[in-house]
């Protein structure tokens, strides 16, 4: 790198003659090179790869990704990283300085962006999931796709519906159909509501009864069940009995929904996640990391 000095005398000398240099021919490039793949647009080309949290205020290249993080402040002893659907939020006390900070992300650099992209994958698995809410819409029951019929004939006013088994279409084939009391002609609104109450009503069925099988098994007690819509919490136990569960675990297998409920069954024994509370769920749920994979990376749709 040249000083301030010898610049500055670059710029009075008088330049020197060069000899002329021969002319050689331009290297040829294939257009191919210089063009996008089909499907693929310029700027993505161009531009590195990039999670932008919506409420970001800091950023930093990790490798060729950028990452726009949310940074707090918050009372705790250490950095914390979090990556969820929105992207990667950071933590740390108020005594860290900010270089301590980027430090620690850059250490953590392969697993945010491990974890970065499987969560944006898995956004796009929910978005591809989800119902366009019509006659003839598909959700998944316990695993397995129902497909809604709108049956304006009958009103349901006791079940919501009435889940039944029709081979009529295709000989052979069983579908599972679940007939609403709803007009031909309702909106997509009238016919997720209807859905979705249906759903609720058999998540209360089928949890209290998954929690009355496993309770004995843990020697716990649970004294209220609530049903919660919460957007990624699947389930929450307190020290009273109460047990809250997301009702859209409903559309999961049955295992998966009888490892959440065990998982909140055990927080009545074991209020914490340690090694004691992991030993305790598996004494009912003996292959509880597999379903808790599932739970993590199975897409559901996004209502």
């Amino acid at each position: 790198m040249q000083s301030p000095f010898q610049l500055l005398l670059d710029l009075f000398d008088e330049p020197k003659p060069a000899a002329p240099a021969p002319k050689a021919a331009a290297p040829t490039v294939p257009i191919a090179d210089l063009e996008p793949s089909p499907g693929e647009p310029l700027e993505q080309v161009l531009a590195p790869q990039a999670f932008r949290h919506p409420d970001a205020n800091r950023e930093t290249r990790l490798g060729e990704v950028l990452v726009a993080y949310e940074f707090r402040r918050a009372k705790r002893k250490n950095i914390g990283f979090v990556v969820g659907p929105e992207g990667l939020v950071v933590s740390a006390p108020r005594w860290v300085p900010l270089g301590e900070v980027e430090q620690a992300i850059r250490a953590k650099s392969r697993w945010i962006v491990n974890k970065l992209e499987g969560a944006r994958e898995r956004q796009q698995r929910l978005e591809a999931a989800r119902i366009e809410w019509k006659d003839g819409a598909t959700f998944p029951f316990l695993g397995e796709p129902v497909i809604v019929v709108l049956d304006p004939r009958h009103d349901f006013r006791e079940a919501g519906g009435v889940l039944s088994t029709d081979s009529s279409t295709l000989p052979g084939v069983a579908r599972q159909v679940l007939r609403i009391g709803v007009a031909q002609n309702a909106q997509p609104s009238q016919i997720r509501d209807a859905v979705q109450a249906w759903l609720m009503r058999q998540a209360r069925a089928l949890f209290t009864e998954r929690l009355n099988h496993y309770a004995p098994q843990l020697k716990v007690q649970w004294r209220k069940l609530t049903l919660s819509s919460a957007g990624t919490l699947w389930g929450t136990a307190h020290s009273d009995g109460s047990i809250r569960l997301n009702w859209r675990l409903v559309h999961f297998r049955l295992p998966v929904i009888d490892y959440v409920v065990a998982h909140e069954l055990s927080h009545l024994r074991v209020m914490d996640h340690s090694p004691r509370f992991w030993e305790t769920v598996r004494t009912v749920v003996p292959n509880y990391p597999e379903l808790r994979g599932a739970l993590k990376d199975e897409a559901i749709p996004a209502w």
